[in-house]
């Protein structure tokens, strides 16, 4: 009996999980990836097969979740802390663009997965899931309206970025990243508009849907 033969499917998930985006780059996200990921770690075919019942937005999710545990690891909360807000969160979302990196093919085709009629809202809680752990990491403790437009912000940023990630052939990625910078201003400036509102007695009334349009559709 090998060390695998007593994982759950969950675990299965996880241990394959950062290894499918490098077959999914030559094989799209299929079942050969997975088979050729359980080839690589000893894992049963027609197991992982199960573990990934979910098609390739399952695959898909599986890699998204281990580059948010991947990212909490490349930056802790005590490194974190000695950063402003603005820092932290360039840091975070950089620190996703570092890890997606090797796999920006496998990254480029799941963004097409993704945006299918069908899949848009997968794809949508996929995003809305990166920028709440990127908020939490951050050390946002909102429990109100405040706690749902940050992390829709947040998520329009990184999605836009990731548009312009695939296809940047700068070094070191630095068009992706300028990207990156003005975006998180744009985000910085919002929150500070909205707090003066509250404590002019102006409550939510900025155009949320306005914003976001911006952000998801900026001028590089």
């Amino acid at each position: 009996m090998s060390d695998t033969d007593d994982l759950t499917l969950d675990e299965i998930r996880a241990l394959l999980a950062p290894i499918l985006p490098r077959h999914a780059a030559f094989d799209g996200w299929r079942p050969q990836a997975v088979a050729m990921a359980a080839q690589e770690q000893g894992i049963d075919g027609d197991v992982a097969r199960l573990a990934f019942a979910d098609g390739a937005v399952g695959m898909i999710d599986a890699w998204f979740a281990s580059i948010d545990a991947a990212m909490l690891d490349a930056l802790p909360a005590e490194q974190l802390s000695a950063l402003s807000i603005r820092r932290r969160i360039l840091a975070l979302v950089e620190a996703r663009l570092d890890l997606l990196a090797p796999d920006r093919e496998a990254l480029r085709r799941a963004l097409a997965v993704l945006a299918m009629p069908g899949n848009v809202v997968h794809a949508g809680k996929l995003g809305w899931r990166a920028a709440d752990a990127m908020w939490r990491a951050v050390g946002d403790t909102a429990t109100d309206l405040n706690h749902y437009t940050k992390r829709m912000t947040l998520s329009a940023v990184y999605a836009s970025t990731l548009l312009v990630f695939v296809n940047d052939e700068s070094d070191d990625h630095a068009d992706s990243r300028a990207f990156l910078a003005r975006r998180v201003e744009d985000v910085m400036r919002f929150e500070k508009a909205k707090a003066k509102f509250r404590n002019a007695g102006g409550g939510e009334r900025l155009s949320f849907a306005r914003f976001i349009g911006r952000l998801r559709y900026p001028a590089i």
